[in-house]
This record gives C-alpha cells, sequence and structure tokens, in this order.
C-alpha cells in the first residue's frame, strides 16, 4: 500500500514538472534572444538578390532567406521560403550583429508582433524595421501584394499598401554594417511571450546545410536555391535561383567560430578598451579574412 502510495505521489509530482516546463516555455523569451548561439571572426556576405516564389496557399508566411555558419566550411545559404505561420504569429528574422570583435548570431522567433532584426533589409516586406508584408485580422492572414508574390486564385485575403524599396544588401548590423539600434517598442516585443523556429524551419536549415552547392565557398555569394515554395523542397518549379550576388564574397572564412555568451563577450569587449584608447578601424564585409592561428592542445520586392 505504502509502495502505491509513493508511486502515486511520483507520478503526480512528475506532472507538476511537466506542466511548469511547458508554461515557462511559452512565457518567456526565447534563450536565442538572451545569448548568442555562436560568433564569428569575419562578416557573413551580403544578401543574395532573387526574386519570392508564389504563395503556396492561405496560412503561409514568408521566412527571408539568411547566411549561416558551419564551422566546416563557413558561410552557407539558407533559402528563404513559406512556412505554415502559428496562428496570430509573425516571424521576427534571425540576423548577425558585429560586437567586440565578432559577428555574432542572433536567432529568429515565432511571437505576435516583429522585434528587431538589426535594420538588415531582407526584402519582401522586411525591410529592416517591422514587417509590411501582411497582417492577421481574426483567425485569418491578409497579404499585402504590393511585397507578396500571392496568387489570388488560391489566396483570397489580400490588399494592397506600398511599400518604398531599399536595395541595400547589407546582412548583418553593426560596425562596417547596418548601424540600427532598437527601439524601447522593439525591445518590448522581444520580452512578449514567444517561440523558436518550428521543427521545419530547423530541419530546412539542416538541409541547406548538408549541400555543398550553397556555401559561399561554393556559390560565390550567388545560390542556386535561394528561395523555396516550402521547407525543404530544394527541387521543382517553385524554387528560385538567385539572379546575382549582393556584393564582393569572401568565398570561405578562414577563422573558427566561438560559442560565446553575451556577458563575455561584453567582457572581453570591455577589456579590450582598456588595454587600449585608440579605436580599430571596424572590420570590412568585404575584406579577405586573416588566417587563423593553429590551434593549441589543452545571409520579389528587390530580390
Amino acid at each position: 500500500m505504502k509502495r502505491s502510495v509513493r508511486n502515486s505521489v511520483s507520478a503526480l509530482m512528475l506532472s507538476i514538472l511537466m506542466l511548469t516546463v511547458s508554461v515557462l516555455s511559452l512565457s518567456t523569451p526565447s534563450t536565442a534572444q538572451i545569448g548568442i548561439g555562436i560568433s564569428v571572426r569575419i562578416g557573413p556576405p551580403a544578401l543574395p538578390v532573387y526574386a519570392q516564389p508564389v504563395c503556396p496557399g492561405p496560412g503561409y508566411l514568408w521566412t527571408p532567406g539568411y547566411w549561416s555558419w558551419n564551422d566546416d566550411g563557413g558561410y552557407y545559404w539558407v533559402p528563404g521560403t513559406w512556412v505554415v505561420a502559428p496562428v496570430g504569429m509573425l516571424w521576427t528574422p534571425g540576423y548577425w550583429g558585429f560586437a567586440g570583435g565578432f559577428y555574432g548570431w542572433h536567432a529568429g522567433y515565432w511571437g505576435p508582433h516583429v522585434g528587431f532584426y538589426g535594420g538588415i533589409n531582407y526584402g519582401f516586406g522586411y525591410s529592416g524595421v517591422g514587417f509590411a508584408g501582411g497582417e492577421w485580422r481574426g483567425g485569418g492572414f491578409f497579404y499585402n501584394r504590393a511585397v507578396m508574390n500571392v496568387n489570388v486564385v488560391n489566396v483570397t485575403n489580400v490588399y494592397s499598401r506600398t511599400v518604398v524599396v531599399n536595395n541595400v544588401h547589407t546582412s548583418f548590423n553593426g560596425p562596417g554594417g547596418i548601424e540600427a539600434r532598437p527601439t524601447a517598442q522593439e525591445e518590448a516585443y522581444a520580452r512578449e511571450p514567444h517561440r523558436a523556429a518550428l521543427p521545419e524551419q530547423a530541419q530546412h536549415e539542416r538541409a541547406a546545410s548538408e549541400n555543398r552547392a550553397s556555401f559561399a565557398s561554393e556559390n560565390h555569394g550567388r545560390p542556386a536555391i535561394a528561395a523555396t515554395g516550402k521547407p525543404g523542397e530544394f527541387n521543382g518549379p517553385r524554387v528560385a535561383r538567385a539572379s546575382a550576388a549582393g556584393g564582393n564574397v569572401n568565398d570561405r572564412a578562414e577563422a573558427p567560430s566561438e560559442n560565446r555568451s553575451t556577458q563575455n563577450r561584453e567582457q572581453a569587449a570591455s577589456g579590450d578598451s582598456a588595454k587600449s584608447n585608440k579605436a580599430e578601424p571596424a572590420p570590412k564585409n568585404n575584406q579577405k579574412p586573416p588566417k587563423a592561428e593553429p590551434k593549441r592542445s589543452g545571409g520579389g520586392e528587390r530580390r
């Protein structure tokens, strides 16, 4: 009898713990917004120029392409794609930010509003601030046809609102790139309950990392698969090729990546400042990087 009671209590405690973890995961900002997941010593290539594939159907939201990083091959392009959005949520794209001598990746997230994404002009409604590609009205998403490639035969929730387009292809925030800072409202949006990338988005990125043609060292900033109709759909008529590279490209980043928290990076930056009051010139996105020292033992509207 006592053993049965103990088992029941243990099961109850486990259920409470699992419920608590679930609630916390929905009510707190994603860890990607609190710290930096990965940082490297050289900036990403400019964003390529490409056209947006047609929207597959109602409920899909555009997630722009970006340059991601692989220690073995350097930067590789993750194609922009249409994703079935969580109802009522919008996508805040991830971005690279330069600080303390490193380029750090701030992962994107889903939330009720679009927050800060470095001022990067991803196009198709993501001009650097906010999102002009559409809006939720009740339980349905309405598309702005001025910037979204929507077939009105398949999608009837549409409107048209002119958007000013600036064809800037810089792919990172900070000195030498886009020097934008989050507004108080954008910072508040980042603190709203939100969720990380969907499993199909993570799988889409992983598939890109396994395709040698995705790497800047192979495509020189002009990927053959720049955008897709759906996540992981790398073949077929809804695949868009880049029409041009957005700028000069470092074919391969030679410096190793470093996983560093925001706190450690800030400490390193303050330490460097203490050594010398003379400001060093900001690194150029198009400069050829120095070779890494050997390890010791012990990335439509404008496209």
